[in-house]
């Protein structure tokens, strides 16, 4: 436990990978995955291999978790020692998670639950967590990091590319991207999340090459100027990948690539295979 007596929280949709989670005593709620046969919980007994394996057959649905869940949480935390938690979620224009996270707050007493919309959405809004848990590390109070992470929200962004829009329109998440993106003309959208915290499209290339080079020019054009955090994130296209994060290291000067992972089983339900996603978070180092 940190001095100031502060618990990082974060839905599995946040996509920070155990060892980072470990490293900085970040807790996790699971966000769900619904088959017919049962539900699953996301990241502990189901993995993002097993949705790309039932595709295209089998399309799951997700779910946050309960209230009462986020409750148990919270007192779990509470019984442990701690005074305070920073609650980090993926964007409420795309989940119901943030106001579940909330709504459960609300309920709790002798607990102070400040619960960030990050407005964005897999390690997009995960990169919150890891600042605000350094944060605490370095010995920064609780309203200092709350004060923090609000200045910052623009300068955490998610850029990716897809194969296909189909997953997105069928999980009904295709907020402001062009439905009408062709698959004959070979026409490729990069997506990300807009102030609101919903999808829009960044850009649409013909072919897979070219946007994947748009895609490391839009993230080269976030970054200019500032140092960065960089995760660079894959929907079963760990080659291509790997392809991208050697194109920004080559490029990009002040930038550290914190790693490369596959994205969470619930992200891969609303993104299909073949995805290529960069986060980035500007400044780390101040705010």
């Amino acid at each position: 436990m940190n001095e100031q007596k502060t618990a990082v929280l974060i839905d599995s949709g946040c996509d920070v990978p155990e060892v980072v989670r470990r490293q900085y005593d970040i807790r996790i709620i699971s966000l769900r995955v619904i088959y017919p046969e049962k539900d699953y919980r996301d990241g502990v007994d189901i993995d993002p291999m097993t949705i790309y394996n039932r595709f295209p057959n089998e399309f799951p649905s997700t779910s946050t978790p309960s209230i009462a869940e986020v409750m148990d949480e919270y007192e779990n935390l509470k019984q442990e020692g701690f005074e305070h938690v920073i609650a980090v979620t993926i964007s409420s224009g795309l989940s119901g998670t943030s106001n579940t996270f909330r709504l459960a707050a609300l309920e709790m007493e002798d607990l102070d639950v400040f619960v960030f919309d990050s407005r964005n959405i897999s390690v997009g809004a995960g990169l919150f967590a890891i600042w605000a848990a350094k944060q605490l590390k370095l010995g920064r109070p609780f309203r200092e990091v709350v004060s923090g992470m609000q200045e910052k929200i623009r300068d955490s962004k998610v850029f990716f590319y897809m194969d296909t829009l189909k997953y997105l329109q069928r999980g009904g998440r295709i907020g402001k991207v062009a439905g009408a993106v062709g698959s004959v003309l070979q026409i490729k959208p990069i997506i990300s999340c807009d102030e609101s915290g919903t999808y829009y499209t960044e850009a649409k290339i013909r072919g897979a090459k070219l946007a994947k080079i748009k895609l490391a020019e839009q993230v080269v054009k976030f970054c200019f100027g500032h140092r960065v955090w960089i995760v660079i994130e894959e929907g079963n296209a760990h080659e291509e990948a790997m392809a991208m994060q050697a194109m920004l290291e080559s490029t990009l000067q002040n930038a550290e690539i914190l790693f490369e992972q596959q994205i969470t089983a619930t992200m891969a339900i609303n993104t299909g295979p073949g995805l290529v996603g960069v986060a980035i978070f500007r400044e780390p180092g101040t705010y």
